[in-house]
């Protein structure tokens, strides 16, 4: 059980709460059949999805450091791809066979539990992405596939990325919430690791299958509050409803 002050949960999005893999190539391979013909030298697209994800971070740093203006993660993206394209065969792309793959990261599915996960925990809970995505793209992503937000916090609201402080204390500030009245969750240990840094408890959600089934997952060792096997779990654990009748 959540200690009983716990008001709201915060949910880390690309990789616990949709699958950016297997969006990143299915939007790769409806892209052939929109050319009408495969790819150049046949693409392997699940090597792109994750070469483009293994930038995100590094991407991100370089807006942190000052070395980039302030960049959403759109732009972000947009950026990478380019320098990702030459290395695929796929330099000969059109601007507008680009923005589809750049919108693809606006178009991810959500994992199986995660509706029902969330559905459960709202009628307890205050619950709301906490990503580094931008405000428009976890918008677009939330209408597409159904995702049950009380409201779109992103870390495009305070200028930072995930894990300056600013960003998880967005929430608390907003409601005047003490930290601890929040709970991050995420499958990545050193999101939920920033999140007990600025004082919110933490719920560990395992994603054995973020990086493909030859992928390794973090295991879930740290100093979390909840470990929970899915959204489903979580809800258990947490106290949270299922629907009645």
């Amino acid at each position: 059980m959540a200690p009983a002050e716990t008001k709201a949960l915060l949910f880390d999005v690309f990789g616990t709460t949709v699958d950016w893999r297997g969006g990143i190539i299915r939007a790769g391979r409806e892209l052939e059949q929109r050319r009408g013909s495969p790819a150049p030298e046949g693409v392997d697209w699940a090597a792109l999805a994750d070469a483009w994800r293994a930038e995100y971070r590094p991407s991100m740093e370089r807006v942190m450091r000052g070395e980039l203006p302030w960049t959403n993660l759109d732009g972000l993206h947009r950026a990478s791809l380019e320098g990702l394209l030459p290395r695929f065969g796929l330099a000969g792309l059109g601007a507008e066979e680009r923005e589809f793959l750049v919108g693809a990261w606006h178009r991810l599915d959500p994992w199986p539990d995660v509706l029902e996960g969330l559905r459960r925990l709202r009628r307890r809970y205050i619950v709301a992405p906490l990503s580094n995505g931008n405000v428009a793209l976890l918008t677009n992503m939330a209408r597409r596939a159904g995702l049950p937000w009380d409201l779109i916090l992103s870390a495009e609201w305070v200028r930072r990325y995930k894990p300056d402080p600013a960003t998880y204390l967005l929430l608390p500030r907003l409601f005047s919430f003490d930290p601890k009245q929040v709970m991050m969750v995420a499958a990545h240990p050193d999101d939920l690791l920033g999140a007990r840094r600025a004082g919110l408890r933490t719920a560990f959600v395992p994603r054995p299958l973020e990086f493909g089934p030859e992928g390794t997952a973090p295991p879930p060792e740290g100093p979390f509050d909840v470990v929970a096997g899915d959204f489903v779990d979580l809800a258990e654990r947490l106290g949270a409803p299922a629907a009645s009748g």
